[in-house]
C-alpha cells in the first residue's frame, strides 16, 4: 500500500471514530415547559388557598384607622379566629352566602376586615356593637345600651408628616417638634368597653358623624366604626355613599387584624429598590393590634 493509500485510510478512520463519538454523546435535555407550567400552578394555588384559609397581608390605604394605623402600613390579617364564610377566599367573586364554617363571634374591640355587601373591596375597621346592644352616636360619644362608653383624653398623637400621613385634611393640626420634624398632631380620646378592653380614637371636633342612631343590631350582626371617628366611612354610614350600611352580617368578616409587617411613607418606587428600604418607617413593624385589657398591664 502506497503512502498516499494509507493517509486515506487513516482519514477515514479517525472520520469513523469522531462520528461514533458522537454518537455517544447524550442529547441534550429539553425543557419540560408543561411541568414547569404545572409547578407554577400549583405554586400559585398554595399561596392563594393560605391567603383564603390561614392569612394574608393587607394594606392601609385611608385615615380612617389612625392614629392605630396609618395610611401605608401593612399587616397580617389572621382568617381563621372567626370561621370562614363566602368572602374567605382572596378574591371576592361569590354571592352572599348565609353561614360560617366553625364561626365564632368576634369580640367587641377586635379590628377586622370587613366586605360592604355586594361589595369587591376590604374595609378594616373595629367592632364596637354585638348582636343585641343598642348603639347609639350622640356628640362624637357611643352609647352602648344607653350608657355612655368611658372614654378620656391623652397625650396627642404627633404623626409624622410625610407623603403617605400629609396631614393636608387637618392643615391646622400640623406642627413642628422639638427635633424640627414636621408632625400632625392627632387628638387621641381611649375608649373603653364593658369589658375593660380599650383601644384610641381620634376626635377632630364637631361633624356629622357625631350623631347616630338609636338602632339595634340584629342576631347575626356587628358594628363596626373606623378609629378616625370623623373620618371613617362605617357602620354609620350609607352604602351608596361609601360606607356599610348600618350593621353589618357576620358572613361579611373575612378575618382579625394581628401586627403591623412594616410601614411606607410614599415615597417607594416599584423600579428603584433602594427606595424599598429608604421608605421604611422605623418603629412601626412588630406593632400588635389587638386592643388594651385593663388590669393586664
Amino acid at each position: 500500500m502506497s503512502d498516499s493509500d494509507e493517509r486515506l485510510a487513516a482519514a477515514l478512520q479517525a472520520s469513523e471514530d469522531c462520528a461514533a463519538a458522537s454518537d455517544d454523546k447524550p442529547e441534550k435535555k429539553q425543557t419540560d415547559w408543561w411541568g414547569e407550567i404545572k409547578g407554577i400552578f400549583w405554586l400559585v394555588l398554595a399561596v392563594l388557598a393560605f391567603h383564603s384559609f390561614v392569612a394574608k397581608p393587607f394594606y392601609i390605604p385611608s385615615e380612617s384607622m389612625m392614629p392605630g394605623l396609618i395610611q401605608g402600613d401593612r399587616l397580617v390579617v389572621t382568617k381563621y379566629p372567626y370561621g370562614w364564610s363566602y368572602v374567605s377566599p382572596s378574591f371576592h367573586v361569590l354571592p352572599f352566602i348565609e353561614g360560617r364554617l366553625f364561626g365564632r363571634m368576634p369580640e367587641r374591640g377586635d379590628i377586622v376586615i370587613t366586605v360592604p355587601r355586594g361589595g369587591r373591596s376590604d374595609y378594616i375597621k373595629r367592632v364596637i356593637g354585638l348582636p343585641g346592644d343598642t348603639i347609639e352616636v350622640r356628640g362624637g360619644a357611643v352609647f352602648l345600651n344607653g350608657t355612655p362608653l368611658r372614654r378620656e383624653q391623652r397625650e396627642p398623637a404627633m404623626i409624622p408628616i410625610d407623603a403617605n400621613v400629609p396631614c393636608s385634611d387637618f392643615p391646622a393640626l400640623a406642627t413642628t417638634g422639638s427635633d424640627g420634624r414636621r408632625y400632625c398632631r392627632m387628638p387621641v380620646y381611649r375608649e373603653y368597653t364593658p369589658e375593660g378592653r380599650y383601644y384610641d380614637t381620634v376626635d377632630l371636633g364637631p361633624s356629622p358623624a357625631d350623631y347616630y342612631g338609636p338602632v339595634t343590631i340584629p342576631e347575626g350582626h356587628l358594628f363596626l366604626m373606623g378609629d378616625n371617628r370623623d373620618q371613617s366611612a362605617d357602620s354609620r354610614a350609607p352604602l351608596i355613599g361609601g360606607g356599610l350600611g348600618g350593621p353589618v352580617p357576620v358572613e361579611s368578616i373575612g378575618g382579625r387584624a394581628e401586627f403591623i409587617t412594616f410601614s411606607l411613607d410614599g415615597t417607594s418606587q416599584w423600579y428603584n429598590p433602594i427606595s424599598w428600604f429608604s421608605a421604611m418607617r422605623s418603629g412601626r413593624a412588630g406593632t400588635g393590634l389587638h386592643p388594651g385589657q385593663v388590669g393586664a398591664e
